[in-house]
């Protein structure tokens, strides 16, 4: 198990790379109009770009039915993305004014008058409202009803070895609803297969790592192993623990008391709290206090689709995310909030929450897909619950991925792309690094985290094939849909913000870095399945940019504390603001300088979980992510870099 960032969304289909949504969504304000009938206002998006003549199998059956969210846009949808813009940049005068969730809701929420006419408008078309709340309407009917109350014919599209339906058209929305519908989903049809189940599976199956361990970066070299670049390299760490990132990333006293972290994932570890509560005492962080750690489920308990979404593989990525969130920032309350599934409806319930009731500063999630999966429509609502965030002063924390620029992706369309939610500029997105901490908890240096592996040869003389394929590496790139934000002015080279050609800049991602590598990866602690059936807590070391997340989650939540507890909302103008200070390590890919490659040898066992099928020695050479670079400045694989002693140092109040 070397990341868990595979925890993906299961059913989000594969789709062409989307086209750039010329400036709309530059920082994330949604496109209403779009080409539509006289009286009508088009829904940007709504026709997936894989619904194309050629793959066009006829109309869809009248009588099918449909499943539909139509998202409210609210009072005041431009007004939502200037006012979260204002309150996060610290040269506006209404920087820090943020507003409560009630505050939030009576200036953008949306009207009782908006909601009794986009429901009196769907009634009248012959669609069902099944359900309601602040963000949207569900409704369920039949083809029919949808294609009269959207203004677009549904047909059948051939995507990949299965058909599913599409509009034909942009979807559109009455003109005398005043703009109250932000967006629809469920249009089309790609692939939402959710069944309903109370119970959830157990434990996965165990993973462990073999030994021999270096206990820090280099502490043990095996002089029999074969030469790599110019000399012999280290075994792997065990698993760094809380105290020496706590030391690299420049912790000092802070612990983040009085400071709230939540978590977004699937599903729900049923055995969180014992896991979080052994591994803290096992690994020297600090106990977890009556209530610090608390969990906000589904109501009444519902899942859907756990085989789907591979539930019990969710469990050790909110192990993950709970430990190193605990381990960096020992005092900060931690609130888990777990999603019905991993599908985008559910994982936008989840952050909902947070949002409608203010439940934390800070979120971390470790989850993500392909941006080529994503849609105009989806990206718009996420990007609303970002700006509501955004005012309430709540920051959203992503993993960039875990496939460098996601060529070599099994799941992707075999061209350069970035993952989502981390692309959306209402987000900080966060990328990996391979990390060395020394003796006594020094920091040493990092690279951009980027996998070689080359096993060892049979005779052992050799690195077989050296220095060998690409397994993994921090997701980073440019956007095809989103243009670049003010933040990254000045900071993003052109190179990268107009990677993807023309004159337009673009989003580039990563915002920020952490460790991630998991050959220089996290010790967690999880209950798991072992061969002989039986349930038992082992660790082991762990990486990805889920692991990255959690751990600038910690980090962010020490600096809000150094504001002596003021919010710090979403964080990327303050982030690109400290651009080469020194409150940032400049992480390369060469950190011993130009031509002096790194690598640590990794030991594994066979089977996964013990020696009765032997073990395999490898070497995995660091800072070799796909196309991407940790060059000297901002780059596509760490961002402005990571967190250095002096980062906490300018949140206190008397820096600016």
């Amino acid at each position: 198990m070397s990341s868990t960032r595979s925890r993906r969304r299961a059913g989000l289909a594969l789709a062409a790379t989307l086209p750039l949504v010329a400036g709309a969504l530059a920082m994330g304000i949604p496109t209403a109009q779009a080409d539509a009938p006289h009286g009508r206002h088009g829904l940007a998006g709504s026709k997936p770009v894989w619904a194309t003549a050629k793959a066009d199998r006829g109309a869809t059956a009248d009588s099918a039915d449909v499943t539909l969210r139509v998202y409210l846009a609210g009072r005041d949808a431009q007004g939502l993305a200037a006012y979260a813009k204002a309150v996060s940049d610290p040269d506006s005068a209404s920087y820090g004014a943020f507003l409560s969730a009630k505050q939030a809701k009576a200036r953008f929420g949306a009207t009782a008058q908006q909601v009794a006419q986009t429901r009196q408008w769907l009634e009248s078309s012959g669609l069902r409202v099944t359900g309601a709340n602040d963000h949207y309407l569900t409704v369920t009917g039949d083809v029919a009803d949808a294609e009269r109350a959207f203004g677009t014919q549904l047909h059948n599209y051939a995507k990949g070895a299965k058909t599913y339906h599409a509009p034909t058209g942009t979807a559109s929305v009455p003109a005398s609803l005043g703009g109250a519908v932000l967006t629809v989903t469920g249009l089309d049809n790609s692939p939402r297969r959710a069944r309903h189940q109370d119970t959830l599976p157990p434990p996965g199956a165990v993973f462990k790592n073999a030994g021999p361990f270096s206990t820090y970066y280099g502490s043990n070299t095996n002089k029999k192993l074969p030469v790599a670049y110019g000399t012999r390299a280290p075994y792997a760490v065990k698993g760094y623990t809380g105290k020496q990132l706590r030391a690299a990333y420049g912790a000092g006293s802070y612990n983040g008391k009085g400071v709230t972290v939540a978590i977004t994932d699937a599903f729900a570890s049923p055995t969180i709290v014992a896991d979080a509560k052994k591994y803290a005492a096992r690994n020297g962080d600090a106990a977890y206090k009556r209530g610090q750690l608390s969990q906000v489920l589904p109501g009444d308990y519902r899942y859907t689709s756990p085989d789907e979404c591979d539930a019990s593989g969710w469990y050790g990525e909110e192990t993950l995310d709970v430990e190193a969130v605990h381990a960096v920032a020992p005092a900060a309350d931690i609130t888990y909030v777990g999603a019905s599934s991993c599908t985008d409806d559910d994982l936008l319930d989840a952050l909902g929450k947070i949002v409608d009731h203010r439940l934390a500063d800070i979120v971390s999630n470790s989850w993500g897909d392909l941006e080529s999966n994503e849609t105009p429509d989806i990206a718009a609502a996420y990007d609303q619950i970002f700006q509501i965030g955004a005012v309430e002063g709540i920051g959203f924390y992503f993993s960039s991925g875990d496939a460098g620029d996601n060529v070599a992706n099994p799941l992707g369309t075999g061209a350069k792309q970035v993952d989502t939610p981390a692309n959306s500029p209402w987000v900080t997105s966060v990328g990996g690094t391979s990390l060395a901490v020394g003796k006594g908890d020094k920091y040493q240096w990092e690279t951009g985290w980027g996998t070689l592996k080359a096993t060892l040869a049979e005779d052992g003389s050799s690195w077989t094939a050296f220095p060998g394929a690409y397994t993994s590496g921090a997701g980073g790139g440019t956007s095809k849909l989103y243009a670049q934000p003010f933040y990254q002015r000045g900071v993003v080279p052109d190179s990268l913000a107009r990677a993807n050609g023309g004159t337009v800049r673009q989003r580039v991602e990563p915002d920020i870095a952490a460790v991630a590598d998991p050959n220089t990866g996290f010790l967690v602690g999880q209950t798991q399945a072992f061969p002989d059936g039986s349930l038992q807590y082992s660790e082991y070391r762990i990486g990805g940019t889920s692991l990255a997340a959690p751990v600038i989650a910690g980090v962010q939540a020490l600096a809000q504390q150094a504001r002596h507890g003021v919010p710090i909302g979403f964080a990327n103008p303050l982030i690109y603001d400290r651009y080469g200070t020194g409150a940032y390590h400049d992480v390369t890919d060469h950190p011993l300088g130009r031509g002096k490659d790194l690598a640590v040898v990794r030991v594994d066992y066979a089977n996964g979980f013990d020696a009765a099928d032997g073990t395999i020695t490898s070497l995995r050479s660091l800072g070799k992510d796909s196309s991407l670079s940790a060059v000297v400045g901002y780059d596509d694989v760490t961002g402005v870099g990571t967190p250095a002693r002096g980062y906490l140092d300018t949140y206190k109040p008397h820096h600016r």
